[in-house]
């Protein structure tokens, strides 16, 4: 069995105005490493064995590899998880977020705004309509589950962190759960959000959108996670 810890990168600097960040680089908030870090402590504690020293790993404990996109705000939310585990995160553009065109950049109100019709009808199905001269979820499909698959393949047996963006997480969540993809909006995807699937024969999703409050999983409440 792989165990594949997926991971949504940290709260962005300027997150409060809900923009669409897309290929921009944006770094994490102070408050974004923070919540990384809650991630980070909670998945070196908190493996099917217990804490391993760094550079110590294999089987079932620890985790094994992490796997990043080329943005900033996910590059340095990997770092901050390989850390404790001496490993260095090996980049991955197929995890990239969407690209979101024109949008980019822009709040989704200034969006509504200029493009209300454009906008409400992405809104209301993201696979039929995609932001204009920007990615479509087909194209995110095709390129996140195949650098997914392939990290899977890669890592057979292992414990595996994979850290991208909301966008591209959703799409990968709907696939391996067979729901349809103009349906992405209905799974949220908080900042730092923590997503395990277990790769078995077929995948089997044993955790969605988690948001760590305590790393020491003998005093995770049910209040203290969002899934």
């Amino acid at each position: 069995m792989t165990k594949i810890y997926l991971i949504r990168h940290g709260e962005t600097e300027g997150a409060e105005s809900r923009r669409y960040k897309g290929h921009i680089d944006v770094p994490l908030s102070e408050n974004g490493i923070e919540q990384i870090k809650r991630v980070s402590e909670y998945l070196f504690k908190n493996t099917d064995t217990p804490p391993i020293p760094p550079l110590v790993r294999g089987g079932n404990g620890g985790v094994d590899a992490v796997y990043c996109s080329d943005l900033s705000r996910a590059k340095k939310s990997a770092e901050i998880i390989a850390g404790p585990h001496g490993l260095k995160p090996v980049i991955v553009k197929g995890l990239k977020e969407r690209s979101f065109g024109v949008w980019e950049g822009m709040s989704f109100d200034e969006i509504k705004m200029r493009w209300p019709d454009a906008f409400n009808a992405w809104a209301a199905n993201p696979l039929k309509f995609s932001p204009m001269d920007g990615e479509s979820t087909l194209d995110v499909r095709d390129r996140g589950m195949k650098a997914f698959n392939e990290i899977a393949e890669k890592h057979d047996g292992q414990n595996i962190a994979i850290v991208s963006h909301g966008g591209v997480i959703r799409v990968i969540l709907c696939e391996l759960l067979g729901i349809p993809l103009e349906n992405i909006f209905r799974i949220e995807q908080d900042f730092a959000a923590l997503n395990v699937i277990e790769m078995w024969d077929y995948p089997v999703v044993k955790l969605i959108n988690c948001r760590i409050q305590n790393p020491d999983i003998r005093t995770q409440t049910k209040e203290g996670t969002n899934a």
